[in-house]
C-alpha cells in the first residue's frame, strides 16, 4: 500500500480542507468545484489559476508541461528492477523522487512499466503520485494518463473490462454502442485514479498498408468516423475522465510507422478537409478535453515539412485558429523516431512549445527536454508568457476533472466498478453486433453439433494484447468447447513452417470442419500456404482474420467455405466470433473499410458496408 489510507475514510468536508490547505490559499475556491466542474469555468476561477501559476517557480512551470513514463508498481518502493531503470533512464529511482525533481504535470502508465498489474494495486500508485503532487513547493494534482484504446490497444488488463476496439466498433455502427464502451472504461479508468485517456482514435484509415492505425480506427468514411469520435468523447467525459482524439491532422493515409520513421500524407488542403478533418471537428463539437498531434509530415499544410507536432502552422493555424480548439494540446510520445529525425532532443521540446503544443508526452531524456525548456525560456527563444499560456490550459483540465477537490480514489471503488458483471456482459453484447461474415459458402455457417461436432482450431498467435486469457487459437477453442463442440488447438504461428503445416494437416484427419485464425495476411505469407493445405483436404475450412478484414483478398482464390473478420483477437471478440460460427448469434458487422482485390488494389473485393448475415 502506498502509505496511510486516503478518501474512503476522509469525509467530504475534510477530502476538501485536506486539498485546500494541501494546494495552497489560491486552490482553495478551486477546490470547492463538484468532481466534475463545469466545462466553462468562471473567470474567477480563470484568475485564481493564474494566481496560482504566478505563485511557482520557473522550473515548477516548465514541469507542468511534461507527462513522462516511470517504472514501478509503487510511487515510492518500486521493485528494484524497477528502481534500476529509472535510475538510468530519468535519473531517478522512483515516482516520488520524479516528481520531487521534476514538478512534472502529469504521469503515463504502460503495462511494461508495470505499472497496471492489478486494480487495486493502480490506485495505490494513483494516490501515491497524488499525494507526491500536493507535496510540492506549489502543491498541484496530476494528470494520470494511459492508452486504453481497447481492442489491440490497451494498457490495463483483466480484470478490468475489455471491450471491442474502434473498427470493430465500426463494423457495429452504432453511436449508442461507441458511447457505452467508452462510458464503461471511462468509469473503470476513473475508479483507479486514471484520468486522463488517449482515446479515440480519430484518424480515417484509408490505406489497407497502413502499418501503425489499422484497426485503431473506427473506418475509412469520414463521416461515419466522426459520429463514433463523438460519441465516444462524450462516453468517457461523463464518466469523469479527459478523452484524447488522436492524432492531430490525421494518420490514416500512411504505409509508415511514426515510431519508426516520418511519414508523410500526400493529401491536397482540399482533401484534408474532406477527408482528415471531420473526426476531429466532431470531437471538438462535442467538447473534446485534449487532442494528440501525430509525428507526420503534410506538404499541404505546412511547406516547411516540419512534422505536425512542432509545426506552428498546423498546430496553431490550423487546430487552434481555424478549428477554434482552445483544449489541451499533447504531443504524441517525443521519443518516436518520426519526431526527432529533423530535429535533436533539446530543440524538439522547445519547437513543440512554439507550434502550440501544451503537453509534451514521454521524452526520451527528460533531463534533456527539461533543461533545454528552461534554457529556452531563459535566452528568450521561449517567453514565460507562453509557457504559462499552456500550464493554464493544463490547471483548467484539472479543476474539470475535480482534482483540486479530491485527487484521491478510494480502493473499494475498485470493486463497486472496475470488471463488474453489467460492465462485462454489455462488453459481450456489444461484441456481438462487430463480427462480419464476408463469405460463407453454400451456407456453411452456422456450424451445427450434430454435423460438425469436432473442430480444430489453428492459426496465427500473435503476442497476446493485455489483459487476454492466452492465445487466439486456444481461446477460440475454448470457446467452441463451451458451446459443445469437440475442439482442439494447435498454433501454427503468423509465419508457420513446412513442418508446422504438415502437423496442422495430421491434425485435421477427422474433423468436422477447420477454423483458421490468420494475423495480416501478405502475398508472400505461409499462412497463404496453411489454408490452401487445409482447403486441399476436403474438410470446410472457416478462415478468421483476426486483426486487419483485408486477409480475405489474399485468400478468396483458394477457395475457404467461410470467412470473418473480428478485427482483434481479445477474448471478447474471439467470443463472439465463435458464437457467430456455432449459430449462438447473428453476424451484424458490416466492412467499416473497403477490401482491395489482391491482385488489382485499386480495385474493391468488399466495399465499406459489405456484411452476410444468415437467411431465415
Amino acid at each position: 500500500m502506498e502509505g496511510a489510507p486516503v478518501s474512503a475514510r476522509i469525509n467530504p468536508t475534510r477530502r476538501t480542507l485536506l486539498t485546500a490547505t494541501a494546494a495552497g490559499a489560491a486552490a482553495a475556491t478551486v477546490a470547492s468545484a463538484p468532481a466534475r466542474a463545469a466545462s466553462h469555468p468562471s473567470s474567477r476561477t480563470r484568475e485564481r489559476l493564474r494566481q496560482l501559476v504566478s505563485r511557482m517557480s520557473l522550473e515548477e512551470k516548465v514541469g507542468q508541461l511534461f507527462v513522462m513514463r516511470v517504472y514501478g508498481h509503487s510511487a515510492t518502493a518500486p521493485d528494484q528492477a524497477d528502481i534500476e531503470a529509472n535510475r538510468r533512464e530519468i535519473g531517478v529511482s522512483t515516482a516520488a523522487e520524479l516528481i520531487d525533481r521534476y514538478h512534472v504535470g502529469g504521469i503515463i502508465y504502460f503495462s511494461w512499466a508495470h505499472n497496471t498489474r492489478s486494480p487495486h494495486q493502480i490506485v495505490d500508485l494513483s494516490n501515491g503520485i497524488q499525494r507526491a503532487g500536493l507535496a510540492q513547493p506549489t502543491p498541484v494534482p496530476l494528470l494520470i494518463s494511459t492508452d486504453q484504446e481497447h481492442g489491440i490497444v490497451a494498457r490495463v488488463g483483466r480484470p478490468a473490462t475489455l471491450l471491442p476496439g474502434a473498427m470493430a466498433l465500426g463494423a457495429a455502427g452504432s453511436r449508442a454502442d461507441a458511447r457505452k464502451a467508452a462510458r464503461i472504461a471511462g468509469k473503470e479508468l476513473a475508479a483507479m485514479g486514471i484520468t486522463q485517456d488517449y482515446a479515440p482514435v480519430a484518424d480515417v484509415n484509408v490505406n489497407p498498408a497502413n502499418p501503425v492505425i489499422g484497426v485503431r480506427s473506427f473506418g475509412a468514411d469520414p463521416q461515419a468516423v466522426a459520429r463514433l469520435v463523438a460519441a465516444q468523447v462524450q462516453g468517457y467525459q461523463s464518466a469523469g475522465v479527459a478523452a484524447t482524439s488522436k492524432h492531430f491532422p490525421g494518420h490514416g493515409d500512411t504505409k509508415d510507422d511514426s515510431h519508426y520513421a516520418l511519414p508523410t500524407i500526400h493529401h491536397s488542403r482540399a482533401q484534408w478537409a474532406d477527408l482528415d478533418a471531420p473526426p476531429f471537428r466532431a470531437a471538438i463539437a462535442a467538447g473534446v478535453d485534449s487532442i494528440m498531434t501525430a509525428h507526420i509530415v503534410v506538404p499541404a499544410l505546412d511547406p516547411r515539412e516540419d512534422p505536425a507536432t512542432l509545426s506552428r502552422p498546423i498546430v496553431t493555424g490550423i487546430l487552434r485558429e481555424r478549428l477554434g480548439y482552445d483544449g489541451v494540446v499533447v504531443t504524441d510520445s517525443l521519443g518516436m523516431a518520426g519526431v526527432r529525425q529533423k530535429y535533436g532532443d533539446d530543440r524538439v521540446p522547445v519547437l513543440a512549445l512554439k507550434a502550440g503544443c501544451d503537453q509534451l508526452l514521454n521524452p526520451p531524456d527528460l533531463a534533456v527536454a527539461w533543461n533545454a525548456v528552461l534554457q529556452a525560456v531563459g535566452n528568450g527563444d521561449l517567453s514565460e508568457a507562453r509557457i504559462e499560456e499552456s500550464i493554464v490550459r493544463i490547471l483548467l483540465l484539472k479543476w474539470k476533472l475535480g482534482l483540486f477537490r479530491d485527487p484521491f480514489v478510494p480502493q473499494d471503488g475498485v470493486d463497486r466498478v472496475v470488471g463488474i458483471r453489467s460492465h462485462l456482459t454489455a462488453a459481450d453484447r456489444i461484441a456481438e453486433r462487430t463480427t462480419t461474415l464476408l463469405l460463407n459458402e453454400n451456407r456453411l455457417l452456422p456450424l451445427s453439433r450434430r454435423h460438425h461436432r469436432t473442430l480444430l482450431v489453428v492459426g496465427a498467435d500473435p503476442a497476446s494484447p493485455t489483459g487476454t486469457t492466452g492465445p487466439p487459437t486456444a481461446t477460440l477453442a475454448r470457446a467452441f468447447t463451451e458451446l459443445g463442440f469437440t475442439t482442439a488447438a494447435l498454433s501454427t504461428g503468423t509465419a508457420p513452417s513446412a513442418a508446422q503445416i504438415e502437423e496442422a494437416l495430421t491434425a485435421a484427419v477427422g474433423k468436422d470442419a477447420v477454423i483458421v485464425a490468420t494475423y495480416n495476411v501478405t502475398p508472400d505469407s505461409q499462412q497463404r500456404t496453411l489454408v490452401s493445405s487445409l482447403i486441399a483436404t476436403r474438410i470446410p475450412v472457416v478462415t478468421v482474420a483476426i486483426r486487419n478484414p483485408y486477409d480475405i483478398a489474399q485468400l478468396v482464390n483458394y477457395g475457404p467455405a467461410a470467412s470473418l473478420a473480428t478485427y482483434s483477437w481479445t477474448d471478447v471478440e474471439l467470443r463472439a466470433a465463435a458464437g457467430v460460427i456455432a449459430g449462438r448469434g447473428r453476424p451484424r458487422g458490416r466492412l467499416p473499410v473497403p477490401v482491395p482485390r489482391a491482385d488489382d488494389p485499386a480495385q474493391v473485393l468488399y466495399p465499406v458496408g459489405y456484411g452476410l448475415t444468415y437467411q431465415t
